[in-house]
């Protein structure tokens, strides 16, 4: 969340910033609510020095009815100091509440819009492949070599889920190392985090654990829930912590499945594994100083095209305009991979996303640093990335490196950890 301060001293920069996120929050109702606040604590201060000269005066010599006079005010004075901290605390759960619906401020640089329509293709890497032949999509590649199978998915846990089978599950087991690999070598220590967290660490990192819109599974009957990235787990891990500055940046790896809602339309782009329940992620988390996010987010970026440079997959980088910034993301870029399976033509779908969530996250799960230089603890910046979704990356594998015989080519940036490069036709 923003800092309340901050908020009242940049209302309109605020105000500006919810109509290019195309949100909505009650600044006016905010104002009011720290202005009482405000108004309450000098009238607890007000009481409480009042009592403090009532427990003084107890111990001078008076008479019986001043002291039964000073009795009565006190008791008096104690009922007002209750609904005086009373009326506080609802307010305070009141301001915490509406901060929490203030999204977090835009970096200058990212397109103003308000659907993903308007966000901005910054560079494109690679050029789609022209076939000789009559290309399929991921769906039918799978079916035709027997590794991934949606019928006997469905018939198990429901629509959207599947089972991989064979050489896809080595497949993805290659891909979760060739990731984990390349992210080591630029220092981000590996972790296979739980696939459930309690909804306060959900909250914090900027999820919604319940109600109609949420993406999240939650378990019955229990104070948890089923994660829907690594970024939840590794952003939690702090919480309520704080670290020395000089420890910064603490760069993290996270492997884990995936479970999401996937509430919505369903078309042509969202056929097979685009768009499914569960899945397998290997995720980017970085916890900084402020002056260190935004070099660490160019990091994340660059990784990812890494990755997927090395896979021989056509992709482009986009900058994500306001309106489609989630809450907590200060600036995002995706990267989405050509996929010959989308029509006649095919069409780029997002593979990764990385983003600079600033403080905000740090905020609502309180997690801070000590300045080298001393002072009070300061708040850390968080930021995430994908590193490989792995869902996705089978289609763009599958897809753009199919052959005219029904065989895929591995690319040999993954074939040592595959084991072969080829996937033989059936």
């Amino acid at each position: 969340m923003l800092d309340l301060h901050f908020v009242l001293e940049n209302l309109e920069a605020v105000r500006q910033n919810l109509g290019h996120r195309n949100m909505q929050a009650d600044l006016e109702r905010l104002q009011a609510l720290a202005q009482r606040r405000s108004e309450l604590l000098q009238e607890g201060d007000a009481l409480r020095h009042r009592g403090n000269d009532i427990a003084k005066a107890m111990k001078a010599k008076m008479t019986p009815e001043e002291r039964s006079a000073r009795v009565e005010e006190g008791r008096t004075l104690k009922g007002k100091v209750a609904h005086n901290e009373n009326e506080a605390k609802q307010i305070e759960m009141e301001l915490d509440a509406l901060l929490r619906t203030i999204p977090n401020m835009t970096h200058p640089d990212s397109p103003v819009g308000r659907t993903e329509e308007e966000n901005k293709e910054l560079r494109r890497v690679g050029v789609p492949r022209t076939f000789d032949f009559t290309p399929r999509d991921h769906v039918e590649i799978g079916q035709a070599l027997n590794i991934i199978d949606f019928e006997k998915g469905t018939k198990v846990s429901g629509a959207n889920f599947y089972f991989l089978k064979g050489d896809a599950v080595l497949l993805e087991l290659a891909l979760c190392r060739y990731a984990l690999d390349i992210l080591g070598a630029a220092g981000f220590y590996p972790h296979l985090t739980p696939d459930l967290a309690r909804p306060a660490i959900l909250e914090g990192i900027g999820f919604n654990p319940r109600g109609s819109e949420t993406q999240i599974y939650s378990i019955a009957d229990q104070d948890l829930a089923l994660i829907a990235t690594a970024e939840i787990t590794l952003g939690g891990m702090l919480a309520n912590e704080v670290v020395n500055e000089g420890d910064l940046p603490l760069l993290y790896s996270g492997l884990s499945h995936c479970f999401r809602t996937e509430a919505g339309s369903y078309g042509r782009t969202s056929r097979g594994l685009y768009r499914v329940h569960q899945f397998t992620k290997v995720e980017m988390f970085a916890y900084s100083t402020p002056e260190q996010s935004e070099a660490i987010h160019d990091k994340m970026l660059q990784l990812e095209e890494k990755i997927f440079e090395g896979l021989e997959i056509p992709y482009r980088v986009i900058d994500i305009c306001t309106g489609d910034l989630g809450s907590p993301a200060y600036r995002k870029f995706d990267l989405e991979a050509w996929m010959p399976g989308r029509g006649e033509s095919g069409a780029y779908g997002e593979v990764t996303s990385t983003s600079n969530c600033t403080d905000y996250q740090a905020r609502r799960l309180n997690i801070r640093y000590k300045p080298a230089a001393g002072g009070r603890p300061k708040f850390v910046h968080t930021l995430n990335g994908t590193a490989t979704a792995i869902s996705r990356t089978l289609i763009v594998l599958l897809e753009n490196h199919q052959q005219a015989d029904g065989s895929i080519r591995v690319p040999a940036a993954l074939a040592p950890y595959f084991g072969k490069d080829i996937i033989p036709a059936k």
